[in-house]
């Protein structure tokens, strides 16, 4: 995954919101959405059908845990765990709170290449580093708009900073009469397909041009699929899933995975 946005404690009747899209190589085999766990909790979310990981969970409680890769320029260590256990390991549990504090406690980072999650619920959002220090890094994040992609959650970021920008004037723009979870998802979802690559000012992260777009399309790796995950103030988390570049293919309403069979 390569892209989090997450409005937390500020959208009415959606405690959080989280956004994502996820960009790979268009080589590696993946399914989009699909029940991850049956019960206890049920978990849905894409399935990495490489490593058998995912990018990111969601489970009926609300509980949303997201994951970006921290870039290496020795690339992936294959001898170590798959990253993608950690949000699957993370949506078990049935608060957010609960899920970091069990992460903090038992997972060596030295057993996965180095990443950063979002984890979240109805009442708070963390983020959570996964790299050099002995036990994972966890910050409680306060109410508001937070933005993650292939960097640290607050490194300057031409990317981070335009998505950041396109998501406040796309809530602006669908805010009268009033604001609501479908107008911002619809505001996240044209963020998502944005193509325009991110300018980068003094001191910003420099990265390929089109990489820095919110929908990412280069020869061999790009956007493969997005989700927009809407958790209301009571109830099964809205989820909707662009199975595909979101310019290109519709965003689906797959909610019904809570009570029916998987997708694959």
């Amino acid at each position: 995954m390569c892209l989090l946005v997450a409005l937390s404690g500020v959208v009415p009747g959606a405690p959080l919101i989280m956004a994502a899209n996820r960009d790979e190589l268009l080589a590696r085999p993946a399914v989009a959405m699909t029940t991850l766990r049956e019960a206890a909790p049920r978990i849905l979310g894409g399935r990495d059908q490489l490593a058998g990981g995912t990018w990111l969970a969601v489970n009926e409680h609300g509980v949303v845990a997201g994951l970006t890769n921290r870039p290496s320029a020795a690339g992936r260590d294959a001898s170590l765990r798959s990253r993608g256990e950690i949000p699957l390991a993370l949506a078990g549990h049935r608060t957010a709170a609960e899920a970091v504090r069990a992460v903090a406690a038992t997972l060596d980072p030295a057993d996965y290449n180095p990443c950063w999650l979002l984890v979240g619920d109805r009442l708070q959002l963390f983020f959570v580093e996964i790299a050099d220090a002995a036990r994972p890094q966890v910050e409680e994040l306060g109410p508001g708009l937070h933005i993650l992609e292939n960097a640290p959650l607050r490194a300057r970021s031409a990317k981070s900073e335009q998505v950041a920008r396109l998501v406040t004037a796309g809530r602006a723009a669908r805010a009268e009469p009033a604001e609501t979870a479908d107008t911002v998802a619809d505001a996240l979802a044209a963020v998502l397909r944005d193509h325009h690559p991110a300018e980068p000012g003094p001191g910003a992260q420099v990265r390929p041009p089109a990489i820095s777009a919110a929908c990412v399309h280069t020869a061999e790796y790009g956007t493969r699929s997005s989700l927009i995950v809407t958790v209301p103030a009571a109830g099964l988390p809205r989820m909707r899933v662009a199975d595909g570049p979101p310019c290109q293919a519709p965003l689906r309403d797959v909610s019904a995975l809570w009570t029916g069979p998987a997708l694959v």
